[in-house]
């Protein structure tokens, strides 16, 4: 079959495709981003699920989907619970995980440290690294106090080599650090292009679905905080893991934003120290222990990160404006929802906040997306408006409509247990979150029906 190459532009940003060069991208409207690509046609392919027999490719049949076996195959488990938990129970043999994060966060740091726990768990471990030697790779390792016979290391950024060694040591766990660096060689263009990036991912798919063989991929990161290349990487992996935090402060947070296996919600918290990661296993202590107490705008809320409750204090700054227009800031916190529940407390509880800038932060650096954390943040706008401190041993929870109304909240028993065992003794919480089941000892629980009513209890209004 005769091999035909054609000529075409992409944009790195999203992927868009043009017959000629342009100056800004019509997809994205990215200045400066075209490349010139060769896509190569003609050239024979073997799709994902086939395989090799006696040297000939065999493709996958259709099959009636009741007469497919399936079986409850364990999971690979690492000595990290964190990362087992966000993985949603551990490593799924075959699966294709993508890690992305910034530079220097720590993705290298704790893949070295998981392909030695499985290692030295009896499972053989390739890590390929395209950005360090074998020898920087040793010293990382040295630092890290690593050493197994069944963790091999190869520096290599040929993908057709890389093939070569997958299918010359069958390991069970593969690590690919990082995406950007390897090239196919039948794409002409750069390492780290879109054409690059999709082909090698593509490959290492076929690999993995194969052979069963788990693929942990490290991925770059743009100035926007997403993973580098197109989106059409995150649809191709089974999972995709954002390794956050700021690089000189020493907790780092995991987060699964898309997981075939288990829950898209699970976060795992991890402290860097200097031999390596530690995984914190009672996050809510980290992020409570410097709250101030007896100062205003300050509340607590028990938030659920997939399925595990953290409670993280909220903080609110309320002040006279100097502009025209007042300033609405937000850390932690959906920018929208801040208007929202002040328009609430100004409409329906009497607030004069529209001459007022607001400043709100989740200590912490934890990002809280669900409306569970609406009563709390209410609260603490109204306790920094009247200067009124809350109290030290309150945890409110709660869901706020537009009314004025707190509407119940999901997996109550288990936020009010979080609060007790971190010795909270009140708990604010929806008045229809309080039938069919019992609080633990110690702890109040007080149900509200209304923001004003929750301001009563809470500041004494």
């Amino acid at each position: 079959m005769m091999v035909k190459r054609k000529t075409k532009f992409m944009c790195q940003a999203c992927g868009y495709e043009s017959p000629k060069w342009m100056g800004k991208c019509p997809g994205c409207g990215e200045w400066n981003k075209m490349v010139e690509e060769v896509e190569v046609t003609g050239a024979t392919r073997r799709g994902a699920f086939a395989h090799s027999q006696g040297g000939a490719v065999i493709a996958s049949k259709p099959t009636p989907i009741t007469t497919i076996e399936t079986s409850t195959e364990p999971r690979i488990l690492t000595k990290l619970n964190e990362l087992n938990r966000v993985l949603g129970g551990g490593v799924v043999r075959g699966s294709l995980v993508l890690i992305g994060g910034d530079p220097g966060i720590g993705k290298s740091t704790l893949l070295l440290q998981v392909s030695s726990q499985l290692s030295q768990m009896g499972n053989k471990v390739l890590y390929i690294s395209g950005e360090e030697s074998l020898r920087q790779t040793k010293i990382r390792a040295d630092r890290l106090g690593i050493s197994s016979e069944n963790l091999l290391v190869y520096a290599e950024t040929n993908l057709d080599e890389i093939s070569r060694t997958i299918e010359g040591t069958s390991p069970s766990i593969v690590i690919i650090d990082s995406i950007q660096t390897i090239f196919h060689p039948e794409v002409t263009s750069a390492p780290g292009s879109v054409s690059q990036v999709r082909e090698c991912t593509a490959e290492l798919m076929r690999m993995g679905k194969t052979n069963g063989i788990a693929i942990f991929i490290v991925g770059h990161v743009t100035k926007e905080g997403s993973i580098a290349g197109p989106r059409l990487l995150e649809h191709m992996v089974d999972t995709v893991l954002y390794f956050e935090g700021e690089r000189h402060h020493t907790y780092r947070i995991l987060r699964a934003v898309k997981n075939r296996f288990g829950s898209t919600n699970e976060m795992g918290i991890f402290e860097m120290k200097e031999f390596g990661l530690e995984e914190v296993e009672n996050p809510s202590e980290i992020f409570l222990e410097e709250r101030s107490r007896g100062a205003s705008g300050s509340t607590v809320v028990a938030s659920m990160e997939g399925t595990r409750p953290v409670l993280v204090e909220i903080q609110a700054l309320i002040s006279p404006t100097s502009f025209g227009n007042p300033r609405r800031m937000a850390t932690g916190i959906d920018q929208g929802r801040v208007p929202l529940l002040m328009a609430v407390l100004e409409k329906r509880v009497g607030m004069l906040l529209q001459n007022q800038d607001a400043y709100l932060k989740v200590a912490g650096g934890v990002k809280l997306d669900e409306p569970a954390i609406d009563l709390a943040v209410a609260v603490s706008i109204a306790s920094s408006f009247r200067d009124k401190p809350t109290r030290p041993t309150d945890c409110i929870i709660g869901e706020v409509g537009l009314t004025g109304e707190v509407r119940r909240v999901s997996r109550i028993e288990q936020r009010v247990q979080e609060a007790a065992k971190l010795g909270f003794e009140r708990v604010i919480l929806p008045a229809n979150n309080l039938s069919g089941w019992k609080g633990p000892d110690g702890v109040q629980l007080i149900g509200v029906s209304s923001v004003s009513e929750a301001l009563k209890i809470v500041l004494g209004d």
